[in-house]
C-alpha cells in the first residue's frame, strides 16, 4: 500500500441475487477513491462492474478479482505478503474483510480467516442460521466479527480505524 492507496478491502464470499442484497455494491460505492478492492467468490459480481480507476499511473486497477471462493487462499497470501512488505503485524495492516454468506463453503473461508486472526471481519448481509445470539456474542467478543450494517456507516467506521484490530 503506497501513498496512492490508503486501504485495501477484501470483498467476497457467496451472495444471492435478491435485489435487497445490495450491501456489497453500496460498500464499493462508498469507499474512498484511494481504496483498493480485492474480490473473491460470487461477491465479486456485486462490485466488479464499478469503475474505481487505477492506482496512480501504474495502470493497475483498483478492483482486482482474485477468483472464486476456492481461490480465497490467494487473498490470504496477498495479506501475508503485504504484512511482510510493510514490516508490520497482521493487526496493523490497512486491510478490511467484508464477507458475504450464502453457501456452506463460505464457512471454511470464514473459519480460516478466524484462525489467522484477521479481524475485524464484517459478515452479512444476513447472518447464517447457525449464528444464534449466543454464537454471535462469542464471535463479536472473541474474534472481532461484526454483522454488516449500513454500508456508508460501516465504511466510515472502517476508514477511521488504524488497522485491522
Amino acid at each position: 500500500v503506497s501513498t496512492q492507496s490508503t486501504w485495501v478491502y477484501v470483498i467476497g464470499g457467496c451472495d444471492g441475487f435478491e435485489g435487497s442484497r445490495s450491501y456489497f455494491t453500496d460498500v464499493g460505492r462508498e469507499l474512498a477513491d484511494s481504496a483498493v478492492v480485492l474480490t473473491l467468490g460470487c461477491g465479486k459480481f456485486r462490485v466488479n462492474h464499478l469503475d474505481r480507476g487505477t492506482i496512480g499511473d501504474t495502470g493497475i486497477p483498483r478492483i482486482l478479482d482474485l477468483g472464486q471462493c476456492n481461490d480465497s487462499y490467494s487473498g490470504v497470501r496477498i495479506a501475508l505478503a503485504l504484512k511482510d512488505a510493510l514490516g508490520c503485524e497482521m493487526k496493523d495492516l490497512p486491510l478490511s474483510f467484508v464477507i458475504s454468506w450464502f453457501e456452506q463453503k463460505a464457512v471454511v473461508v470464514f473459519l480460516s480467516l478466524l484462525h489467522l486472526g484477521l479481524k475485524p471481519l464484517r459478515l452479512g448481509p444476513s447472518l447464517p442460521a447457525w449464528v444464534t445470539p449466543a454464537v454471535l456474542d462469542v464471535l463479536v467478543k472473541e474474534f472481532g466479527v461484526l454483522p454488516v450494517g449500513d454500508a456508508k456507516t460501516d465504511v466510515a467506521t472502517i476508514e477511521s480505524a488504524k488497522g485491522m484490530s
